[in-house]
């Protein structure tokens, strides 16, 4: 399985931002699909998560900002980061549960200015 990860940039805070991430590859069923932010110098934290079912699940810093969700084959999820803030600069990490196990995507890199 393979993630493709994309979408990040440098944007002004107010603005926003939608990452998607691909999952490829063949055998794979669709299982909890999510994304985690590394800012330097700090541990990699959950941003936002959906689950098989479509229930989503949210760090407290970004609700009401961010919305995840996937396409109807699930192979593909979306946060829209809106409002965003320069808190919000991070690597960005996709993932995808599925065969047992916890997939990861390259990160990209988001960079809110003030």
């Amino acid at each position: 399985v393979q993630l493709q990860a994309s979408g990040g940039g440098v944007v002004q805070a107010g603005g926003a931002l939608r990452l998607s991430c691909v999952a490829s590859g063949s055998g794979f069923g669709i299982g909890a699909a999510g994304w985690y932010r590394q800012a330097p110098g700090k541990e990699r934290d959950l941003v936002a998560q959906i689950t098989r079912s479509g229930s989503t699940n949210y760090a407290d810093s970004v609700k009401g900002r961010f919305i995840i969700s996937r396409d109807n084959a699930k192979t593909t999820h979306y946060p829209q980061m809106n409002s965003l803030k320069p808190e919000d600069t991070a690597v960005y990490y996709c993932y995808l549960i599925t065969l047992g196990q916890r997939y990861w995507g390259q990160g990209t890199q988001v960079t809110v200015s003030s």
